[in-house]
């Protein structure tokens, strides 16, 4: 069982959704919130693998509700705006409900957690089981377009729901295995995971700036600034420090 809260402002909208998901046996339902500051109280109590998540709310957005949250949980946004909807999937939403949306929509989106949660096979063709070391070389196929790629050259592993974006040189194919999935092959030595969304190889760090927020900031080699997070910093001082 899938446990979800709902962070919408309506309670219409939240008496609706409560509705439709009864009829979806694996998740439940176990708290709602109609602002951030609700929202909040609800999540560090019931600790949540899903939450529906309105943009449009009476004291921020759904958006800033995120920010407050170190290590976000898979987020379905239902809102009536449209126009965010490229800002929610880089903030790793695996869907984006557009109200008024369909039993059949919600079920579909639902389906993806659903997916989510289940084993999956492993595809060999992508990071090998065994722990790879610099030189070691893993094949990724994208479309059309295949490489044979050398860990030495791979800036960073960034999360894109089930897949995983694969940064070298100048490009940035994805493959069909999730950022847990590859962790444990990679030297810990060399790469780090900086936050729920990416690991980085230490190798290509140009310069490291301390953030307001009390993470770090990360310029790597191509010149991406990466945020490291709060949580992470903290390991991340520790580990290499002398």
């Amino acid at each position: 069982m899938i446990k979800a809260i709902i962070i919408e402002d309506s309670r219409l909208a939240r008496l609706e959704l409560k509705s439709q998901l009864k009829n979806i046996p694996y998740i439940e339902c176990v708290a709602e919130a109609e602002n951030i500051e609700q929202a909040l109280e609800v999540y560090k109590l019931y600790q949540p693998e899903l939450i529906f998540l309105d943009i449009d709310l009476p004291d921020g957005s759904g958006f800033d509700f995120l920010t407050k949250l170190e290590q976000p949980p898979t987020v379905i946004f239902t809102t009536a705006f449209e126009e965010y909807a490229l800002k929610a999937f880089e903030q790793n939403a695996i869907d984006y409900l557009l109200k008024p949306y369909t039993k059949e929509r919600l079920e579909h989106a639902c389906k993806k957690i659903e997916v989510l949660t289940l084993p999956k096979p492993i595809e060999k063709q992508t990071i090998p089981d065994a722990t790879m070391t610099l030189n070691s070389q893993f094949f990724v196929k994208d479309g059309h377009n295949c490489w044979l790629v050398k860990l030495a050259d791979v800036e960073r592993f960034e999360a894109m729901g089930n897949y995983t974006r694969v940064y070298f040189e100048n490009k940035k194919p994805m493959i069909y295995r999730t950022l847990a999935q590859i962790e444990p092959r990679l030297p810990c030595d060399l790469f780090f995971r900086i936050s729920r969304q990416n690991i980085v190889q230490l190798n290509k760090i140009e310069s490291i700036n301390p953030c307001s927020s009390g993470g770090l900031e990360l310029t790597l080699t191509s010149g991406v600034i990466v945020d490291v997070s709060r949580r992470q910093t903290s390991l991340f001082k520790s580990t290499l420090t002398l």
